[in-house]
């Protein structure tokens, strides 16, 4: 099993959220979280005082999944996710030991 978790902007999240249904993945968590990388932030003006904003809103979404769907599911996000420009995002994958359901004790890949 793996982990993915993958950062991306906030405007196309209904389009990764849409393309993982297609391909059957219905479990995952989504959280809203602010960051920053090579995008840097961006500058706003309030009440007309110029304001550096270092990080940005994103969403970070998070999926276990069995070894054999990984590279589908990787593929997936990244090309719903895709604008090119920076800012995109990153996925992160990371080996998972073990899962259990917790109202059956199932465990492995059933319990995903």
């Amino acid at each position: 099993m793996r982990k993915v978790e993958a950062v991306i902007r906030p405007s196309r999240f209904e389009d990764v959220k849409k393309a993982l249904e297609d391909i059957n993945i219905q479990g995952m968590t989504v959280t809203e979280v602010s960051g920053c990388g090579k995008q840097k932030g961006r500058t706003m003006v309030y009440r007309g005082t110029p304001t550096e904003i270092s990080l940005l809103p994103k969403i970070k979404l998070e999926l276990v999944v069995p070894d054999d769907w990984l590279e589908q599911v990787v593929q997936v996000i990244r090309e719903s996710a895709l604008t090119g420009q920076i800012g995109d995002g990153k996925i992160f994958i990371c080996a998972v030991e073990d899962a259990v359901r917790i109202r059956t004790g199932e465990r492995g890949n059933g319990a995903i």
